[in-house]
């Protein structure tokens, strides 16, 4: 349905929301339930197993998580996130988790209907996210509990859908049917907004700034009068929405602030090298995985490239194994490199990943023996081009070239974030802002207790944006979030009431 028939809030263009989030899949899902007044305070009979934060819990614990500080509460703690309220958050929820521990949250929720804080969130397809687009013949790699979000629990919508839970690990679609749920069932389809592509968001008003550091003294007055009138509306958000005609219904909406929970999926990682536009090199895992269910590289003799090391690359080398598929597989790390993904999870929960780190570590090309039948690794190798005869040019690190002839090739290095309705493709909110965003190597800067941009004041970031890539963690930016809306919200209703009267959405 068209934005502007969605609600009379938008058809008034005086009229500016306090929040319109970027993102719908599980970051944006997780903002909007405790923006609608969901609050976490501490179980009556719960027990945290770290007693320094448990009495640091008891201290207040008449108040909601959202109502405490959470730069006092985080002191200490360890985690698997450089965010500290991820680590927070997560360790409530999840007490002990990284020791094997499943042990229940030790938070309660409350809806708490006072709190609201009007919002949107905006997003290309249904609620969940690029959870909608990936492999489904993969399991996940957190268990099943990891992924849920605060008030549903993932096992009991599985047993609710009658379904036998086969371990704790699931496919990618249950996943997204169940952030698609979780919205219905909270009640928070009113805040979404589906099929809406956004082309641009800047800034309203900035105070501008001679080069010495010092804002002008020039028509005082009249920069008086134009900061009173767009006192709120500091963002402009442009974009479309498509209907189901395919048409295009243009909108435009204006937000006090605007939180980014884009995830960076958005575009994958590049070679950047010749011939890898050719049609023979994909560069996801769904389109490789399509590929090869229709059928399109069975009997092949030659093998399909594989080019990564991480868990994307080692899910297409489990699924052109299992479907008979040779694989070279190129890597620029050593199998000993301390830093692989496989290093840091255990055998026994993921014996499929540590099949490929075997087969990485001891099937490497060697100059005595020809390519082995099913699987060859390629350790500090890179790919130099790919040519028009379907043959690939590899280079060592020792600068020795290999040229082999392929049946497909699929480019697995990561992804990034696409940022382009910011300027400078939002580069400049980064740590290098030299750099493109990414989730491990470049993420947005923030204020580490409230997610907002260091660099851009109304502007927040969360989840993989801000390096949370991992379900369990990026639920601490909507919690930081939150807590800096619902500050800044009550300081506006004082002034509000001091003032004794007042306009627009308070």
């Amino acid at each position: 349905m068209p934005l502007v028939e969605e609600t009379s809030l938008l058809e008034d263009s005086s009229v500016t929301l306090p929040v319109v989030v970027i993102g719908n899949g599980p970051s944006g899902i997780c903002l909007s339930y405790m923006l609608s007044g969901y609050r976490p305070y501490l179980s009556s009979e719960a027990i945290h197993p770290n007693t320094i934060l448990h009495s640091k819990l008891e201290e207040a614990r008449h108040l909601s998580i959202v109502d405490q500080d959470l730069e006092y509460l985080s002191e200490g703690l360890e985690g698997r996130s450089s965010n500290p309220v991820a680590v927070l958050f997560d360790t409530l929820l999840h007490p002990d988790a990284d020791f094997g521990y499943d042990y229940p949250s030790v938070l309660h929720w409350k809806l708490e209907q006072h709190h609201y804080i009007p919002h949107l969130v905006l997003g290309k397809g249904p609620p969940g996210g690029a959870w909608h687009n990936m492999e489904g013949s993969m399991l996940t790699i957190s268990f099943g509990n990891w992924m849920e979000l605060p008030g549903l629990k993932f096992k009991d919508w599985v047993s609710s859908k009658r379904r036998n839970l086969k371990g704790d690990r699931v496919m990618p679609e249950e996943i997204a049917r169940y952030y698609k749920h979780y919205v219905k069932v909270m009640g928070l389809q009113k805040n979404f907004r589906e099929n809406t592509y956004i082309t641009s968001v800047s800034r309203l008003y900035r105070d501008q700034v001679d080069n010495d550091g010092q804002g002008r003294n020039i028509s005082t007055q009249h920069l008086q009068i134009e900061k009173s009138k767009f006192a709120k509306r500091n963002w402009e958000i442009r974009g479309y929405q498509r209907v189901g005609d395919g048409s295009h219904i243009p909108f435009c909406l204006f937000a006090e602030n605007v939180a980014l929970a884009t995830g960076t999926l958005d575009s994958p990682g590049r070679l950047e090298i010749e011939g890898e536009d050719f049609p023979f090199v994909f560069h996801s895992m769904p389109e490789f995985g399509a590929a090869v269910s229709k059928g399109k590289l069975r009997g092949k003799v030659d093998p399909v490239l594989i080019v990564g090391s991480g868990l994307t690359a080692a899910d297409a080398v489990l699924c052109a194994y299992n479907n008979n598929v040779p694989v070279i597989h190129v890597f620029r790390r050593r199998v000993t490199d301390p830093d692989l993904i496989f290093k840091q999870l255990p055998k026994k929960l993921y014996p499929e990943y540590h099949k490929v780190y075997h087969m990485m570590c001891t099937q490497s090309y060697s100059l005595d023996s020809d390519l082995l039948s099913a699987y060859t690794s390629f350790p500090e190798h890179h790919v130099l081009a790919f040519k028009s005869d379907m043959k690939c040019i590899l280079q060592s690190i020792s600068g020795l070239k290999k040229i082999f002839r392929l049946s497909a090739a699929v480019v697995l290095i990561g992804s990034h974030p696409n940022l382009s309705f910011l300027k400078e493709q939002g580069c400049y909110l980064g740590h290098n802002s030299s750099l493109p965003i990414t989730c491990k190597g470049n993420p947005v800067e923030i204020d580490a207790y409230t997610y907002e941009c260091v660099k851009e004041a109304n502007l927040f970031a969360l989840g993989p944006l801000v390096g949370d890539n991992f379900v369990r963690f990026l639920k601490g930016g909507a919690l930081g979030v939150t807590r800096c809306l619902a500050i800044r919200q009550k300081k506006k209703k004082h002034l509000f009431v001091e003032r004794g009267g007042g306009d627009g959405i308070v």
